[in-house]
């Protein structure tokens, strides 16, 4: 895995924020790269996954289910021309405060972290289903799309599960730090 994501990361374009549309959303293989082409792509899945790894239990599993699910409804309504309110303002929103979460070491419960990871989800999703026509490999670019970003989460999983809690607080705080700071810039 982290040589996948170290190729990839050597590979992709490297935007701050991988949002505009164009002709790089053809096919499997555009889709797996994407997550890895922006800073809010990476820090906001990762930290799904770390903050999933710190609840523990079935947080494990549910937490990034359900970012996928939003984010593959997102980008359904998205293909489909229906746009979300403020969706970059959200998605830099997710960074800053799923890494607060994970940063505190928030043990909220399941029935309020879901709606929480499935908006954001909803959000990121949503960004890149109005990049795609429908039909124009969109079906082989969500697919990549939310491996990746299942792959993202996993690492994230994995990283609160081999770690103490310092360190993963420690990047959570990072992860917000960061997006304030690229907001700031």
């Amino acid at each position: 895995m982290r040589r996948f994501l170290t190729l990839a990361a050597l590979l992709a374009p490297v935007p701050a924020f991988a949002h505009g549309a164009g002709d790089h959303v053809h096919g499997v293989v555009a889709g797996l790269m994407h997550p890895v082409g922006g800073m809010d792509h990476i820090l906001a899945m990762v930290a799904v996954g770390l903050w999933a790894g710190l609840m523990g239990g079935r947080a494990v599993l549910a937490l990034p289910a359900l970012f996928l699910g939003g984010m593959a409804l997102g980008g359904v309504l998205g293909m489909e021309g229906i746009g979300l309110p403020m969706v970059e303002g959200g998605i830099l929103a997710s960074v800053i405060i799923l890494g607060a979460l994970v940063a505190s070491s928030a043990r909220l419960s399941l029935g309020l972290a879901l709606p929480i990871v499935a908006a954001f989800g909803l959000l990121h999703g949503n960004a890149h289903g109005l990049e795609l026509a429908a039909g124009n490999g969109a079906l082989g670019y969500s697919a990549g799309f939310l491996l990746a970003t299942a792959a993202l989460h996993g690492a994230g999983v994995l990283g609160a599960m081999k770690l103490s809690a310092v360190p993963v607080r420690i990047a959570g705080g990072a992860m917000a730090a960061a997006m304030v700071l690229a907001i700031l810039v």
